[in-house]
């Protein structure tokens, strides 16, 4: 899961490294504080989500930009789903057009998440989440459709 986020927020293999570094020394601190009447997978997304945009806020405050760079993210290999190459590329070049908090959205769902457990990790409503889900959904269907 930590992979995965990384992969979707660093491009580089070296940052991907440090941003992993990062998250296991937050969620390490951070463990003093779990309170285990929150599911440990809820507790785990939210601080590593966390971690994973603060740096890419960071990153991109010293590269002096606020666009991200317009190449595939390697966020996984293609799963054997029966799509080509070139689907799950322009995805995932879709997806990286999507904001920070849009991806976490897309990587909670894409990890089959409720939306229950979206929520709780997301510090947001149900029903929020529906909706944003929704309009994520159809940001995509656009951007794939202009991709492809």
């Amino acid at each position: 899961m930590i992979q995965r986020i990384c992969r979707l927020y660093c491009q580089d293999a070296d940052d991907r490294k440090d941003l992993f570094q990062e998250i296991v020394l937050q969620l390490w601190r951070a463990y003093p504080r779990y309170e285990p009447r929150a599911k440990l997978s809820t507790w785990l997304y939210r601080i590593a989500l966390n971690v994973a945009i603060s740096s890419l806020r960071r990153r991109t405050r010293a590269a002096g930009t606020d666009e991200l760079n317009d190449e595939v993210l390697n966020v996984a290999q293609a799963p054997q789903s029966g799509y080509d190459e070139e689907e799950i590329e322009a995805l995932y070049k879709a997806i990286e057009r999507l904001s920070d908090v849009e991806k976490a959205f897309v990587l909670l769902y894409l990890e089959e998440h409720t939306y229950e457990e979206m929520a709780d990790t997301l510090g947001i409503t149900q029903n929020n989440v529906r909706v944003k889900m929704h309009r994520i959904q159809e940001k995509l269907r656009h951007l794939f459709s202009v991709i492809q």
